[in-house]
């Protein structure tokens, strides 16, 4: 059979990805990219540490970040990733942007972090007050709101789940429920931390749901690269990459919901 006719593959645009270690959630990050461009993944080295501050600043030593972007050059993506929200916000605003600043010099490329992009989202919404749910423990926990404050930004309300491990074992009903824990009146957004966590379809059904846009570490990290290309992510009803599932402003924001106090440091799955 005469196939001449197909030609060659389509050219392909690359993101290189820098992931930790434990990462188990490739095919989520793929569902917010479209097809002309492609993912390659690259995984920090093992290190017998659960999560915790502790293994944040081990997957985010500049060296092991150079060395990721390293293993990637070879094949020519255009932007490097780091999806790791703890690991780069860690060290603060400082420090996220000498990660960048450390990946862009191993590779001569552009390079973006999840913590970064979560700036750049709640900047590109307008967000002043955001409420956070995490699967972290207290510490891992605080030290993000920590970081959101020293952008200017009130963190309104927070809810996380105190887990160590198998954090992408969590279900959607569970992070549904924090987040209804986190959100008060007063949020103009809510941010779902942790790359690990899953929270692709639950994104659009909190949005109808709490009335605010909703984040995700995944979704802003693959936001913030694709935008590096000149080009969208894809996602049903997502007001950060769809400005037409953006509340309107005319509308009342927020959910009609009751303030709820932080969930207590020891609440597990």
């Amino acid at each position: 059979m005469d196939i001449s006719f197909l030609g060659g593959p389509r050219p392909q645009r690359g993101v290189g990805v820098i992931a930790p270690f434990d990462f188990a959630l490739d095919r989520e990050l793929w569902r917010w990219v479209p097809d002309e461009v492609s993912l390659h993944l690259t995984r920090t080295p093992f290190v017998p540490v659960e999560v915790s501050l502790d293994l944040a600043r081990l997957v985010s030593e500049h060296e092991t970040l150079g060395d990721g972007v390293r293993t990637l050059t070879a094949i020519a993506p255009e932007v490097v990733a780091y999806a790791c929200t703890s690991g780069s916000f860690v060290g603060g605003i400082a420090g996220e942007r000498a990660m960048c600043e450390a990946m862009t010099r191993a590779g001569a490329i552009p390079a973006v972090t999840t913590s970064g992009a979560l700036l750049e989202a709640l900047a590109e919404l307008g967000v002043r007050r955001v409420a956070l749910v995490t699967p972290y423990t207290v510490s891992v926990t605080r030290a993000l709101e920590e970081y959101v404050a020293e952008a200017g930004v009130a963190v309104t309300g927070c809810a996380f789940m105190g887990l160590t491990r198998h954090i992408w074992k969590v279900p959607y009903r569970d992070v549904a429920d924090m987040a209804r824990r986190a959100v008060g009146r007063r949020a103009d957004a809510l941010f779902i931390s942790c790359t690990n966590l899953p929270t692709y379809d639950v994104i659009p059904q909190l949005e109808a749901e709490l009335r605010i846009p909703v984040l995700s570490a995944n979704q802003v990290t693959m936001w913030a690269a694709l935008r590096r290309l000149g080009t969208r992510a894809v996602g049903p009803y997502q007001a950060l990459i769809d400005p037409a599932a953006r509340i309107d402003p005319a509308t009342p924001s927020g959910p009609v919901l009751p303030d709820v106090p932080d969930v207590p440091e020891q609440e597990q799955q």
